[in-house]
Order: structure tokens, then C-alpha cells, then sequence
């Protein structure tokens, strides 16, 4: 038997053991010094529900969907099928299935407002009648997708020979007529509805709700409650708008829905805070039923403290129970039935403080990194600086700590992390393998590199594997 085929993944033993990431595929790879054109950088990741089909979005305006490979070998079905059976963790491999155009770049005569095609977000809807359904969103349009497998038809033109004893006149000896011929199906992404002209400021997040019909978009100062079959109305339930803009301070960040509980959602702040807000206390949720926020840190504050602390991403584990949020300096782990505090701190970036001041002249404070959190609730992921993402493990009492980098080798190289301030302890191994990570990147952030960042990353829902964007290269590992 091939030794491709006898692989199998290691945590299906024991899944609390510390994993050992593997490389899996790319797509998109760009050989050394080629240059990425800024349209092809991918600016959206995201699995569906059954982890069996990705889509990704870019700053060109298109959304391109990946389908797992169900490779089944012709001289060894049954048996493969077997094998399968006995060990269904095999690590997931994709193959692209289709591509099309989400957004084109638009101009908001009104304000004068350059509206670009870049994709904010892809969320994925529920399947029907063996179609897929997603919804995308640039800076103020949302739309919903329906990608359905069509048969191709083409039309020919056929010869028609007029056979026979009889005569036969030459005008009419043969006779062209039009012959309609299939082909093999094809996937044809068809736009369903377009949800527009509900948000003043840029939309940040969009978020299914379990039910199936509603969806809310965010921008920095209202959260919309939608219909998917409604797109020429929606309902504002969160405004944060001041009477007067002077007195704005703080902004909406990002919003998800609770993964079960239909009536239930969070949105977090630039000031560092989440709320939990429950749709059936009042139409206008102004006020919020629990709080979450860290204890204010005694000492003095610097002009960085709001800024590092705004929260960039919000991420329900798959059960609802706990909730993942990242700000610039740290990932934070939160129960919602304890608003006293986060369960526990993983720090990310703690080795940047003392570049603050040049992070900020850089841009590269304003950053916004996602996290994303495995299907089971025992590890979480974000991004970093130089291509790098960081993989926690979350449950209690686990020390696992990873760093990789978005790269065929993905242990090549890893940051010496400083202790994450927790309840459940400091970091007592990091999984690497010392001799390919000699001469890679020191503790300090001198050797980052600010330009090439991991922003955007999704785990499968059912396996420990991760999809991560570096540039225009889609990068895929398991465990």
C-alpha cells in the first residue's frame, strides 16, 4: 500500500496531544520575486458548514470556490472505500471548481465616494436542491450567490444528406439544421438578490443567523438585521451614533451571530469590549445583556493603550459557549455565562510593544487580524507579521503553542514567544523542530517583515486543518 494512503491524522488518537502541522496545498503559489498584483491579494477566507467546500474573495471583486477532492481509485474502489470507513480523518484536499466576478469598483455620486470591488467578507448560506448559496459584501453592497451545477448546452450546425433512389434536386441534396448537443455540467454562480443602500459607513462583518432566513451587516455605527428574501429593506437594531459626531468614542468592530441561539448576537468595540445582545428584549438593542471587557490595568496609559486594544475579530466556538476575539496584541478567550474577565490570554504580538511608535507611522498598528477557532473548541489560530500565523491550544490546562509560516515548509522558521498572561499557565513547549527553525526569526521584531502579513485565515469545521492567505497564495495544513 502507497504510504500516502496509510496516513493518517495523528490526533485522531488523542485530540488533547499537541499537533504536528503539515503542509497540505497551495494554490496560487507565486514563484520567488514575482511581483502580486494588489486585485489578487485575498482579503476573505471561508469555509461552509460541512467543511467540503472553501471560497475565498480578493480585492478584485472575485469569489473563488474550492470543492474537496473525493479521488477514488478504479482498480480499488471497494476496498478505498473500506479504508475510508476505517478512518474517515484523512486530511482534506481541494481542488478548484469556479470562479466569477462578485463586485466591481463603483462611484457614489452623491458623497463623491470611490465605493472599490474589494471583498469584505464571504459568509456560506444553506444548501438546497444540490445548489450552494453564500453571501459576499464589499464596503456597501452585499449580495446573495447561487452556484449550481448546469449541463452545457451547445448548438451546432449538422449536415443532413438526402439519401434515395428518387431524384433527388442538387438545391436540396443535403440540409444544414441546427443540432443542440450537451456537454458535462459546469458550475454557473447566478446572483439571487443585492442587498444595498443601508450603510453610511463601510461594512465590516456580515453573519447567518441559525435560522436560516435572517443575516446582519455591520459598519462602525449600526448593525442591520436582513431577510435573505428581502433585499429592498432591513432592520437597524444596534445604533451607536451620537446625537453629535464630537462625541463619538468608539466604533463597532465586528458582529457574529450565536451559533444555535437564533435571538442571540455579539458585537465587539474599538475600545476593547464585547457585547452580548439578546433580540428579544427590545427592537432597538441600545442596551446590552452582559458585558464583556477586560479589567482596566492599573498605571499609567500611553496614547497606544485604545488603539492596540480595539478589537479586530469575534469568532463563537461551534457549541455557543465560549467566544474568541483578537485584538492587535493578544487573542482572548471568554465564556459567555463570565463577563467577569476573559478565561485566558494568549499573547501574539507581545514582543512589539517597544515598536509601537513605529508601528504606528507605518500603519501597521491599524491592522486587522482575524482568528478563527477549531471545530471541537481545543485550539484557536490568528495571523501575524512575515507571513506567520500562531495556533493555540485553548482547553483547560493545555500548554500547546505553535508558530508557522504560511510556506511550503511550514516549520521553517518560528518567533520565540514570551509567556501568555493566563489562568491556565505559562507556555511550556512549542511545537517546532529545532533544526529547521535554526537561523530563522529572534525574539525581537527586527527581522519581521510588516509588508507580508497573515490577516485572513478559517479552520475546517470537522478536522483539525487550516486555510490561511498570504498575498494572492491560498496555503492549506493539517494536523
Amino acid at each position: 500500500m502507497n504510504g500516502d494512503d496509510e496516513e493518517i491524522v495523528a490526533a485522531s488518537v488523542d485530540p488533547s496531544l499537541p499537533l504536528e502541522w503539515r503542509f497540505s496545498q497551495v494554490f496560487g503559489e507565486r514563484s520567488a520575486g514575482e511581483e502580486v498584483q494588489e486585485v489578487d491579494v485575498i482579503s476573505a477566507i471561508e469555509f461552509d458548514h460541512s467543511g467540503d467546500h472553501l471560497a475565498t474573495g480578493d480585492r478584485g471583486g472575485r469569489v473563488v470556490l474550492f470543492e474537496r477532492s473525493h479521488v477514488r481509485n478504479s482498480s480499488g474502489g471497494a476496498r478505498r472505500d473500506l479504508e475510508d470507513t476505517d478512518h474517515p480523518l484523512r486530511h482534506p484536499e481541494f481542488r478548484y471548481k469556479t470562479e466569477f466576478q462578485s463586485h466591481d469598483p463603483e462611484f457614489d455620486y452623491l458623497k463623491s465616494l470611490e465605493i472599490e470591488e474589494k471583498i469584505n467578507k464571504i459568509r456560506w448560506c444553506q444548501t438546497a436542491n444540490g445548489a450552494l448559496f453564500l453571501l459576499s459584501t464589499n464596503d456597501k453592497t452585499i449580495k446573495y450567490w447561487k452556484v449550481q451545477d448546469k449541463k452545457i448546452k451547445k448548438v451546432s450546425l449538422a449536415i443532413l444528406s438526402c439519401l434515395g433512389n428518387g431524384g433527388v434536386p442538387e438545391a436540396i441534396s443535403s440540409l444544414r439544421f441546427p443540432l443542440v448537443t450537451s456537454h458535462e455540467s459546469s458550475p454557473v454562480a447566478r446572483c439571487r438578490r443585492v442587498y444595498s443602500h443601508a450603510h453610511d459607513y463601510h461594512i465590516n462583518s456580515i453573519s447567518n443567523n441559525s435560522d436560516g432566513e435572517t443575516f446582519i451587516s455591520a459598519d462602525d455605527l449600526r448593525i442591520n438585521l436582513w431577510n435573505l428574501e428581502i433585499s429592498n429593506q432591513s432592520f437597524n437594531i444596534v445604533d451607536v451614533k451620537p446625537e453629535k459626531m464630537e462625541d463619538l468614542s468608539e466604533v463597532i468592530t465586528s458582529a457574529e451571530f450565536h451559533p444555535t441561539h437564533c435571538n442571540m448576537l455579539a458585537y465587539s468595540s474599538s475600545k476593547g469590549s464585547i457585547r452580548l445582545i439578546d433580540l428579544r428584549q427590545s427592537a432597538l438593542c441600545d442596551s446590552h445583556s452582559k458585558l464583556f471587557e477586560e479589567p482596566e490595568a492599573a498605571g499609567p496609559k500611553s496614547f497606544f493603550t485604545e488603539i492596540i486594544a480595539s478589537v479586530s475579530d469575534i469568532k463563537f466556538a461551534k457549541e455557543g459557549r465560549y467566544l474568541l476575539s483578537r485584538d492587535y496584541m493578544t487573542l482572548k478567550l471568554w465564556d459567555i455565562n463570565m463577563d467577569s474577565g476573559p478565561v485566558s490570554t494568549f499573547q501574539v504580538h507581545e514582543y512589539l510593544k517597544p515598536k509601537l511608535c513605529d508601528l504606528y507611522e507605518n500603519d501597521s498598528i491599524f491592522d486587522k487580524f482575524e482568528c478563527c477557532i477549531s471545530g471541537n473548541g481545543l485550539r484557536a489560530a490568528t495571523g501575524s507579521y512575515s507571513n506567520m500565523f500562531r495556533v493555540f491550544g485553548v482547553s483547560p490546562g493545555s500548554t500547546e503553542s505553535a508558530t508557522l509560516e504560511a510556506s511550503r515548509n511550514p516549520m521553517r522558521r518560528h518567533v520565540p514567544v514570551p509567556s501568555r498572561s493566563s489562568r491556565l499557565g505559562s507556555i511550556a513547549r512549542v511545537v517546532g523542530r529545532g533544526s529547521e527553525s535554526a537561523g530563522g526569526v529572534d525574539g525581537s521584531s527586527n527581522a519581521l517583515d510588516y509588508k507580508t502579513k497573515l490577516l485572513h485565515l478559517a479552520w475546517h469545521p470537522n478536522e483539525n486543518s487550516i486555510a490561511c492567505a498570504a498575498g494572492n497564495s491560498l496555503y492549506m495544513y493539517y494536523a
